[in-house]
Formats: structure tokens, C-alpha cells, sequence
């Protein structure tokens, strides 16, 4: 008996023969790829990853070594997500980097299209300016770089006690790479003119009021304050965790805001700052949007898992992990930690197609 399994669905001779013929055209029939295209649940090449800052400090080290801030522009040593080697990317839609800048050196003026976020990971004595204001960098502080915006990185290196300093960079980098709509340009001095004096946009839009004829320094969807404290956060998390309700999936979680909109403060990236009390033991859960995660005090751990299979990571302070689009993840903490994450969250919303589950 002939044990020759019939030729598959859709490659027939004459089929294979029309698909020549109309490739010729540069077309393709749908039929061969509509389920892959309309899959029946999100699917990502991205894989959950974990970058322990152990292994990494002493590269971005050795890195200051290699390169200077000037001639490198941007001293970073890009987060590839495993599943996406070779694209300069975390997820399919944003980028991320950890960047060092040594006493003494200054990363030169430019702006761009894309925007960009900076989380201080570790050391005092950087300071970043955005269109004419500074701001200095301390750990933990959250920064934006709005799109379009002049901006550069320095380090006056004043006292001793004064060491390198390392952010997360994020960014919407492939987002902009999608729409083909990324544009830059190099400033004519390593510095821009500091024309602001540093704080003034935290006093005129950051005290829960704005001026009465409110004109949106970087547009309407972007935060007119570009540096927000973490002092203020690491305070209002204690408070909440003492005083409030503790959520059975993020813990004590709380979202920057642009203060006036209430909406995210960049259109492409939401940002977010939790605190897992100790002996937290979250409930799983998943969403649509990938998270890039930067641990800044205490330890803990996180289950992620799709299709049965599983990732557990156990982090410390300043690891990074990532957690990709529609994974289930669980985060737990024995000691307590403070966690900032970043997401492509407000695209998301603003097309409709945000979904999140929490799970039992």
C-alpha cells in the first residue's frame, strides 16, 4: 500500500504554478498567510530576558575605557532582547540601553524625532539639559527628552565623592523605524546655552497647578516637566504601602503623569514606579504592551510564562529584566523592592487595542 500522505493544503502543482506566476507581479496570496497575519492571540518573536547588573557594570566600565562620551556621542551599550539580535531593540517597539558618562566628559548637543526617557541607575555628579534647562541626575530620577528637543549630557566631576554615572535609556526607536519617520540633528557646540535656571519647570508646572496662559513647551502631548524627582516617588510609595490598600497583582503602583493632561508623559512611552512590599506574592497577569523593568532597591522574583513555557528570574538592585507582549508574569518579593518600568502603553490606548488580564 502506497503510505504517501496526500500532497498538503495549498501546494498542489497547479497552485505552486499560479504562485510563480503572480510572485512575477510582487503579489502573494492571503490565504497562505492569514493566520499568521490574524493570529488568535498576540504573538512576539520578543523573549523574556534578564540583564543582572553584575555582569554589565564592569563592560560599561571597560567601555569608558574604549571610547569617550564624544567621539562615542552616546555611550551605551544597547539591551537586545534574545529573540531580536542584531535589530538594537528590547521589544518590537522599543529600545533600550544602559549609558555611562565619566567626571569630566560631556555626550554632545543633538535632538531628534524619537523621544527618549533616562532612568538614573547609579553615581552623582551628571547633569542633563533639554532645551536650555538642566537638571541634575540622581539615582532614581526619571527624565524625558522630548521629540525634537535639544539636549546634552555632562559631568562636571566638582568633588571627589563624584563618580560615573549610568542611566537606562528608552526609547521609541523602532517605533519611529516602523513609520520611517526618524530624523536628527547635531547641534553646532558640544553644549547647548543654559538659558533656564535649573528647576524652573518643576516650580511653574509641577506644584498641581499651571500658568494661566498655559502654552506647552514640548506640545500638547508631551510633559512640560522634564525631571521628576525620586525623593518624591520613594515617598509617596512608602506612604501608600503604609496607609493604603496593597493590589494583589502590581503591589503599590503608581504612573507618571503629564500634569497637564493626565495622560502619559511622552505619546509613545507610559511610565511607572511600584513598590512590592516585603512578603508580596502577586497574582499573575499579562498585557498587550511589553515592559522593560529596572530594579532600583531591594530583590525579588518574576515568573513568566507562555505557552508552558516558563522564565524565572531572581533580581537584585539595578538589574533589568524585560517581561514581552501577552506573557503571564508574577512578581514576588521576600525583602521588598522598588521597581521602574517602561512601556509603549498610551500607542496602545490610543488605537484601541490594549487588552490586559488579571488572573487568579
Amino acid at each position: 500500500m502506497d503510505m504517501t500522505p496526500p500532497p498538503a493544503h495549498g501546494h498542489s502543482a497547479g497552485r505552486k504554478a499560479f504562485y510563480d506566476a503572480i510572485s512575477a507581479y510582487s503579489m502573494t496570496p492571503l490565504w497562505e498567510v492569514l493566520h499568521a497575519l490574524v493570529p488568535q492571540s498576540p504573538s512576539t518573536p520578543c523573549q523574556p530576558a534578564l540583564w543582572r547588573y553584575a555582569d554589565v557594570h564592569p563592560f560599561l566600565m571597560q567601555s569608558g575605557e574604549l571610547i569617550t562620551a564624544e567621539e562615542a556621542v552616546r555611550r551605551v551599550l544597547i539591551l537586545e532582547n534574545p529573540g531580536l539580535r542584531g535589530q538594537s531593540c528590547i521589544t518590537q517597539s522599543l529600545y533600550a540601553g544602559l549609558q555611562v558618562i565619566m567626571p569630566g566628559e560631556i555626550a554632545p548637543s543633538h535632538r531628534h524625532t524619537q523621544s527618549a526617557l533616562r532612568f538614573v541607575v547609579e553615581g552623582h555628579g551628571a547633569f542633563t539639559a533639554v532645551d536650555g534647562e538642566r537638571t541634575q541626575m540622581k539615582p532614581g530620577d526619571f527624565i524625558i527628552t522630548p521629540s525634537w528637543t535639544w539636549h546634552d549630557h555632562g559631568h562636571e566631576g566638582r568633588v571627589e565623592s563624584d563618580t560615573p554615572v549610568v542611566w537606562l535609556d528608552g526609547l521609541d526607536i523602532p517605533m519611529l523605524r516602523f513609520f520611517d519617520a526618524g530624523f536628527a540633528e547635531n547641534g553646532t557646540a558640544k553644549q547647548q546655552e543654559v538659558t533656564k535656571p535649573e528647576g524652573i519647570s518643576t516650580h511653574r508646572y509641577g506644584a498641581n497647578m499651571l500658568p494661566m496662559r498655559y502654552d506647552a513647551p514640548f506640545g500638547g502631548q508631551t510633559s512640560p516637566i522634564f525631571s521628576y524627582p525620586y525623593d518624591r516617588t520613594r515617598e509617596t510609595l512608602h506612604q501608600l504601602e503604609t496607609h493604603a490598600d496593597i493590589d494583589a497583582w502590581d503591589g503599590v503602583k503608581l504612573r507618571y503623569v503629564n500634569p497637564a493632561t493626565g495622560g502619559s508623559p511622552m505619546p509613545t512611552m507610559a511610565t511607572f514606579m511600584q513598590r512590592l512590599p516585603a512578603g508580596f506574592a502577586g497574582k499573575p497577569w499579562r498585557q498587550t504592551d511589553g515592559a522593560v523593568f529596572s530594579v532600583v532597591e531591594g530583590g525579588g522574583s518574576v515568573r513568566i510564562e507562555r505557552d508552558g513555557n516558563i522564565s524565572t528570574f531572581e533580581f537584585g538592585p539595578r538589574d533589568h529584566f524585560v517581561i514581552p507582549s501577552w506573557h503571564t508574569a508574577q512578581l514576588r518579593s521576600a525583602q521588598g523592592c522598588v521597581l521602574f518600568s517602561f512601556s509603549d502603553r498610551p500607542v496602545h490606548q490610543a488605537l484601541g487595542i490594549h487588552r490586559e488580564e488579571r488572573l487568579s
